[in-house]
């Protein structure tokens, strides 16, 4: 297919730009990487040494033969070139990583990219004529956590039962969204945008609600130092597991907000970029509401991770101040049959894989700043934060 991965220079798109290349479809990445800047405004960097996205291309092509086409490109903003590209390259399918990712980091912004650069899409789609199968990465964070409570989530849609004079209508609807964070709220409107688009012009949408993600090398990325994906570890975009792995490398207490008793569904990277390959393959036909997938392998508490991970590496645990609004404990239960019936073999948690987390902090240590690791990005002004645990390295052992 050919194929266009918006946000293909990020921590998910990168990967699964190269995996769809390497599987054979025709990839085009969309970027303005912003990614990059938000690294400057931060003033931090990936633990991982990302090389300029056009030595990123060129050394896939030098190792593949295969070439990626690049577009420095702001859907968000630049609706008249997006309507250009889409007129020219004719894609097949579009994966649309192009949104803000982190909840912290949108608690400091308006996040309004994420929701224009997904209208400009529909409309540009709707625009063009171009019958392509999106596939948005979406996140489970637009269910709420301990909504349901033991009740497992279904994919997206709810039977619900709604009295009238004349008796009970029997209705699907969305699940109900109850979102943590502005970027959970941006992904909450996306779904309604989706849901209108289907209904009104016939798009064909498959909206993945993925869980964190962990991880991060995938076979691809790991055939050249080059092509090495992002670990972020600080406070604003780095994903809990990744952090712990980073900070017991380099012997930082463990850091678990409130009691840890936060519940939280996860999918290993690899299993991210293979899901992304199963919805374009497997969209929804016109006419049809989106097709909702649970992008998730499994669900673990917080604190019973930092203490899988202090057991495994011989690590403290901080208990620190909660910087979110949030319950202290939440169950949650998530269904992702239909992801299982195409095919889909999970990777879960493995000494192995957690090891080669391990590895690539250990390798990359000296490129931790230990002012960013603690989360600072607060719900509500006046929320209390940590101060550091540590202000130098600590020597390797």
């Amino acid at each position: 297919m050919r194929v266009l991965v918006l946000g293909g220079d990020g921590f998910c798109g990168w990967p699964t730009s190269l995996y769809l290349s390497d599987k054979g479809h025709d990839v085009t990445i969309l970027d303005n990487l912003s990614r990059r800047k938000i690294d400057i405004e931060l003033e931090v960097e990936s633990l991982t040494p990302i090389r300029p996205i056009g030595e990123r291309l060129r050394a896939w092509t030098e190792i593949t033969g295969r070439e990626i086409g690049f577009v420095n490109l702001d859907i968000a903003t630049e609706y008249d070139r997006l309507v250009d590209v889409l007129l020219e390259t004719r894609p097949d399918a579009i994966v649309h990583f192009a949104e803000q990712r982190a909840a912290p980091y949108s608690m400091r912004t308006s996040a309004t990219n994420n929701i224009r650069a997904t209208h400009n899409l529909l409309v540009a789609l709707v625009e063009t004529g171009v019958d392509a199968a999106l596939a948005h990465l979406g996140t489970m964070g637009v269910y709420g956590y301990g909504w349901s409570g033991s009740a497992p989530i279904p994919e997206g849609y709810l039977t619900v039962k709604v009295p009238t004079p004349d008796g009970e209508l029997e209705r699907e609807i969305l699940h109900p969204a109850n979102p943590g964070s502005v970027y959970h709220m941006t992904k909450t409107l996306d779904q309604l945008l989706f849901s209108f688009y289907a209904k009104n012009d016939g798009l064909r949408i498959t909206d993945l609600h993925q869980g964190i993600v962990w991880g991060t090398q995938t076979e691809q990325t790991a055939r050249d130092p080059r092509l090495i994906n992002r670990f972020d570890y600080d406070g604003d975009y780095g994903t809990v597991l990744n952090r712990f792995l980073m900070q017991a490398a380099i012997g930082h207490p463990l850091t678990v907000h409130g009691t840890g008793g936060q519940t939280r569904a996860f999918i290993n990277i690899r299993d991210t970029v293979r899901c992304i390959e199963l919805a374009i393959s497997n969209p929804p036909v016109a006419g049809e509401r989106p097709q909702v997938l649970n992008q998730v392998t499994e669900t673990h508490q917080v604190l019973g991770l930092a203490k899988l991970v202090a057991d495994i590496m011989n690590a403290d645990i901080a208990y620190l101040p909660n910087p979110r609004r949030e319950a202290e404990e939440n169950d949650l239960i998530v269904r992702n049959d239909q992801f299982l019936a195409l095919g889909l073999e999970p990777t879960t948690l493995s000494d192995g894989l957690l090891e080669e987390g391990t590895e690539i902090a250990r390798r990359y240590r000296d490129r931790v700043d230990p002012s960013k690791i603690i989360a600072r990005s607060v719900w509500r002004k006046g929320m209390e934060t940590a101060e550091d645990l540590i202000k130098e390295l600590p020597d390797e052992d």
